[in-house]
């Protein structure tokens, strides 16, 4: 195991390894919840593909890490994308549940448009176009798409326990302790996000005392306190893993397969007409392809797996798991796959070989068949963990240079514009676009730079024709 992983060699260990996937695992373990809910908005009446992405879901972030695990051999793990989890929704399946459609049609019909994204997605991965279009972006936004990466992570981290709250005048505010005070439910209305700031607290202490692994010992304690103080116990309800199987079977791994779904993805009924199915193409490849490279530059940074161009190691591999993912992904019924953020959280735990991910792997597998143990954690418990991370990665926008306005305009919009849009991939294209507009207009737009202006061009196409 160590002459195939090269733990010795990467100056970890077998033990260390393991915790690193525990902590990564922990920290993405609500993406088995989430992504069934965001495909479907939420809405009743669709217990089908809930269950029939539920399945799928977990099968393609445990083949997609495995993948990385065993042939990137890199700390990175696979899942569902956030944010084009929603916009599959919106996209194919919210409008045949406007207009009384058939909901399952307009959910096979996605999944062959992101079928074809994935396999465009793979053939740029496999022929090093891809890696071509990494490895041309500026210095500036490679340095500073980790440092917003940061800023995103730490944001989710925020909201998923109510820490940043909704509000109609400012948009956002902090959690409302003097309301929860003189509310009904008192303090364990806010519990949660007092529980998640007291577990970023413990996190940091232990690494200013360099305990090691003091990002699983942090999750381990809030998800122990976590349960007296708000009153609840863990579900174990697995009754529905039996229909999940036959759901799964039925519309989700047999959708692209389908002549009629085939169909559908291309009809104006279900995706608006064939100019609007490529645009939605487009649309995945754009965000898998940068959300993918976003997170790449992260973590890679943040575990020293740089090389001497800042460029991550085995760069075409890494893409290569993630392009085959998202294809796996579309075939079982689930919508665009990626590298996930959340797997900075392991490589701050001290992962750096694909023992990590195999690890990472294994616990989602045994997701399949145990799920209530994964829902044994929560969100109160991860989120500290989500904090921490963003202010490791923060630190990589002090490489930036801030006294030239080319560097430091682009920079900025990307760093800020991640977490403020919700989206990695959003912030590199507003970024590519700044850059591309500054080096024209001051006369210093050279031939390295025409990728970066093409990414902004068709970024620009995209926030034309394509809402999200």
């Amino acid at each position: 195991m160590d002459k195939f992983f090269k733990i010795s060699e990467s100056g970890s260990s077998v033990k260390t390894e393991i915790i690193a996937g525990l902590t990564t695992f922990f920290a993405m373990a609500y993406i088995v919840f989430v992504n069934p809910n965001q495909v479907t908005g939420f809405t009743e009446g669709l217990d089908q593909i809930w269950n029939a992405v539920y399945v799928a879901s977990i099968l393609a972030a445990t083949i997609g890490t495995l993948l990385m695990a065993l042939y990137a051999k890199k700390p990175f793990a696979q899942a569902c994308g956030m944010g084009l989890n929603s916009f599959f929704f919106v996209s194919f399946i919210l409008p045949q549940v406007i207009s009384g459609g058939d909901a399952v049609q307009g959910y096979q019909a996605g999944l062959v448009i992101i079928l074809i994204s994935g396999l465009v997605f793979m053939f740029l991965s496999l022929t090093g176009i891809r890696t071509f279009i990494a490895k041309a972006m500026p210095e500036c936004l490679k340095k500073s798409i980790s440092a917003g990466i940061g800023l995103f992570i730490a944001f989710i981290g925020f909201q998923n326990v109510g820490i940043i709250q909704a509000n109609q005048y400012t948009l956002t505010q902090f959690v409302d302790i003097h309301g929860a005070l003189n509310s009904e439910a008192g303090l364990v209305s806010v519990a949660p996000a007092l529980l998640a700031l007291l577990g970023f607290a413990i996190i940091v202490v232990l690494e200013k005392l360099h305990v090691k692994g003091n990002v699983i010992i942090g999750i381990i304690a809030i998800s122990i306190i976590y349960y007296p103080i708000t009153g609840t116990v863990p579900s174990f309800d697995i009754t529905q893993v039996g229909q999940s199987f036959r759901d799964f079977a039925a519309v989700g791994i047999t959708g692209v397969f389908q002549i009629e779904s085939w169909k559908h993805a291309f009809s104006p009924e279900f995706v608006g007409g064939v100019f609007s199915a490529i645009m939605y193409v487009i649309t995945f490849c754009l965000v898998d392809m940068f959300d993918t490279i976003g997170t790449l530059y992260g973590t890679a940074a943040q575990a020293d797996m740089l090389d001497e161009n800042g460029d991550p190691t085995d760069l075409t591999k890494c893409m290569a798991c993630d392009s085959t993912a998202t294809v796996v992904g579309a075939v079982l019924g689930t919508s665009t796959c990626t590298t996930f953020v959340e797997s900075a959280s392991g490589v701050a735990a001290g992962g750096r070989t694909g023992l990590t991910s195999l690890v990472v792997a294994i616990c989602f597998f045994i997701c399949l068949f145990l799920t209530p143990l994964a829902s044994i954690v929560p969100g109160c418990a991860t989120a500290p963990a989500l904090i921490y991370v963003g202010v490791l990665m923060l630190g990589n926008f002090k490489k930036v240079d801030m006294e030239d306005m080319r560097s430091a305009a682009p920079a900025f919009l990307t760093l800020i514009m991640m977490p403020l849009t919700y989206s990695i991939a959003n912030g590199i294209g507003i970024g590519s676009i700044t850059y591309t507009i500054i080096s024209v207009l001051t006369g210093k737009f050279e031939k390295k730079d025409f990728v970066v202006a093409i990414i902004g061009l068709l970024f620009c196409l995209k926030f034309i024709f394509i809402t999200m």
